[in-house]
């Protein structure tokens, strides 16, 4: 009797969680992409492009609106090492972040340029490669207290990226970096240009993803079951607006997020066992809105 009454509230916390959810429900992946790490939209072609991490090809896939794959592009002269995110420029060129570093002992981190016009073709070479390091990293790895260089999210925004750490520190303690780097070829170090704390528990608060308005005023940064909003800045000082966290009531393996318009976000997670896996939307006008 007691199993029963477990299975009963298990169900029907499940049912709240989704009846309070935030997050609507598009359409789930293809089941050959189980493991989504970032999505970009192009307004042009209304598709979303995606891509997996390690593991996985260094393939690039373009989505329709109900979550078909339309395209499939092979990223020749390249490895999938850890793709973690791709994000876009205005002119609607892709840009794919090579630099996932869960140890921390990675010299080898890049980001590759994608030409739009090549987005038609089966496979490409990038236009270019943009090699970079972190300036404070002296040890590979360092200290379990100081794994402060993996990233999963970034975008570009008036010729440069801009990168949103994933802190896997022990003794986690929310605290994420934000670092530059010039969106051309060659070798860079990267330049830390702010830090932010989310809150202090990992699984609710470590940062998978990030992305910026088409109009450059509002950046989003997410994780699990939560973004945090960024507004009201002046050029790339993000961190010195308004910094609002919206609950979405919906927890996941959430991986990838990026803008649709001004307003609204795809929300992309990873599959999970028999969860996930899954493209969302949300509007922020809609969250402001909620009490």
């Amino acid at each position: 009797m007691k199993n029963y009454i477990s299975l009963i509230a298990v169900f029907f916390l499940l049912a709240c969680q989704q009846n309070s959810s935030s997050l609507k429900l598009l359409y789930s992946f293809p089941k050959k992409l189980k493991e989504v790490s970032g999505i970009s939209y192009a307004q042009q072609t209304n598709l979303i492009w995606a891509l997996e991490d390690s593991g996985n090809p260094n393939t690039i896939y373009g989505l329709n609106s109900s979550g078909a794959i339309v395209k499939t592009i092979t990223i020749e002269n390249t490895n999938n090492i850890d793709w973690e995110d791709i994000t876009n420029d205005k002119e609607g060129n892709l840009y794919i972040g090579d630099f996932g570093n869960n140890e921390n002992t990675r010299k080898d981190l890049c980001i590759y340029k994608i030409d739009k016009k090549a987005l038609k073709n089966n496979s490409t070479i990038p236009v270019y490669k943009i090699s970079f390091a972190y300036p404070e990293q002296k040890e590979f790895p360092p200290k379990k207290k100081e794994l402060f260089y993996d990233v999963e999210g970034f975008f570009e925004f008036k010729n440069n990226f801009y990168l949103f750490t994933k802190n896997r520190s022990k003794g986690f303690d929310g605290t994420a970096s934000v670092y530059k780097i010039p969106n051309s070829p060659g070798f860079h170090q990267a330049k830390l240009i702010g830090k932010f704390k989310t809150c202090e528990d990992y699984n609710h608060c470590v940062i998978t993803s990030a992305a910026m308005s088409p109009d450059g005023s509002k950046v989003v940064v997410l994780n699990h079951d939560k973004i945090w909003l960024f507004e009201n800045f002046k050029n790339e000082n993000f961190l010195n607006g308004t910094k609002t966290a919206f609950a979405l009531n919906h927890f996941s393996q959430k991986e990838a997020i990026c803008f649709k318009n001004n307003d609204v976000l795809y929300i992309a997670d990873e599959k999970s066992k028999k969860a996930g896996g899954d493209v969302y939307e949300v509007s922020i006008k809609k969250l402001k809105s909620k009490p």
